[in-house]
């Protein structure tokens, strides 16, 4: 599922307390408010395969280092679901199914190639043959997909192609510059927002 961020709608309540102070902490509004789409979001993909109302859902998440509110996403009443969700400029999206699950959204920078950036994402065959941004975008959703899969690290993005094997890949386009990428273990298929939690007015978060 994916989507503005003005277009998600849910009650402020499905969030947990985690939640809401880092969404109070960020300085721009517009991050704020990609933020916490993409919280709903992943609770309302969730809820479509489980086959629960997405008010019962509890979103986790926890990092060794940096504590609650970051790391690997789960579901606290369906811990075996894998789940994840990515959230870019003007754009979220969300994604669950069994097994691992791992979803990024980027924008394609504009101009030619963000030599930059290609060098700390590609490994030496992919830098030798990627010419242009877009190219360069997928691969690097591809690659954050894994990351957040669990089956790759940042420090060892150029010692790594974006293999798939045994997995399965979903992409798609939204405009002319924003890509996405979806690695599953099952086939999985790209499912419109439900219009109960589609409106143009994101919810308040105190």
């Amino acid at each position: 599922m994916g989507g503005r961020p003005d277009e998600v709608r849910a009650p402020d309540d499905w969030l947990t307390e985690v939640e809401r102070e880092r969404a109070a902490r960020f300085r721009f509004e517009a991050d704020r408010d990609c933020f916490v789409a993409a919280h709903l979001l992943v609770r309302v993909c969730a809820a479509a395969v489980l086959g629960v109302e997405p008010h019962e859902l509890t979103l986790l998440q926890h990092c060794h280092l940096h504590g609650p509110g970051h790391g690997r996403p789960s579901i606290e009443q369906a811990p075996e679901l894998g789940v994840s969700f990515s959230h870019t400029r003007g754009y979220v999206c969300a994604a669950a199914g069994p097994g691992k699950v791992g979803v990024d959204a980027e924008h394609v920078p504009p101009g030619p190639l963000d030599t930059l950036l290609a060098d700390r994402v590609l490994n030496p065959r992919e830098r030798s043959l990627v010419t242009g941004n877009d190219e360069l975008i997928r691969h690097w959703t591809r690659k954050e997909a894994l990351i957040k899969r669990g089956e790759l690290t940042m420090d060892k993005l150029r010692a790594c192609d974006d293999d798939l094997s045994g997995r399965h890949l979903l992409e798609w386009s939204v405009g002319p510059d924003i890509r996405v990428a979806v690695i599953t273990d099952t086939p999985a298929r790209r499912v419109p927002l439900p219009e109960e939690n589609r409106s143009h007015v994101l919810p308040q978060v105190p």
